[in-house]
């Protein structure tokens, strides 16, 4: 058997000081990032803080149409009837999402016996009980969920979305 002749010999003070060199690189790697992020205040996204509905006029398991952030981003607002993780309001149980599919873009369409919204596409099914999960169907990530606020006079503002609108590079044009 013929042996590679291309082998280099290396002690193992130089093994270590190598391995030394490679965790001080990838702790700089890591570092530097998060340092040009804090300096970098204004690359922060600023979301608008939008009146989307009142309270007083959701009913429960009855969608409201709404637009979030700007006019092109289909949304509605639901009370679900039940406190549940993100909701707002007295209740606890108002939330908001994106309606458009995740996945391919399809609109959404609210389901009030499972209180999901369902794709027509490719049977993406998201609960909302649970932050727009996704439980069904061919998307990858979940809904876009608003981040929302009740004031004392129970209007409902957005004032921010959890995750990447479809379609967008950035959730504010």
């Amino acid at each position: 058997m013929k042996s590679c002749d291309k082998l280099v010999e290396i002690g193992r003070r130089q093994f270590l000081r190598g391995g030394a060199i490679a965790t001080a690189g990838a702790a700089a790697a890591t570092i530097a990032p998060k340092a040009a992020k804090a300096q970098a205040g204004s690359a922060l996204l600023e979301y608008p803080s939008s009146r989307l509905g009142s309270v007083q006029n959701l009913e429960v398991n009855e969608p409201l149409q709404v637009a979030y952030p700007d006019a092109d981003a289909p949304g509605v607002l639901l009370k679900l009837g039940k406190r549940v993780e993100g909701g707002v309001g007295p209740d606890g149980d108002i939330v908001g999402f994106s309606t458009t599919c995740p996945h391919k873009g399809f609109p959404l369409s609210y389901n009030a016996s499972g209180r999901t919204l369902n794709c027509p596409g490719h049977y993406s099914v998201f609960d909302c009980e649970a932050g727009g999960l996704q439980v069904w169907g061919q998307a990858t990530q979940n809904l876009p969920q608003y981040i929302l606020r009740v004031d004392d006079n129970g209007d409902i503002f957005a004032e921010g979305v959890d995750e990447l609108l479809y379609g967008r590079l950035s959730n504010v044009l």
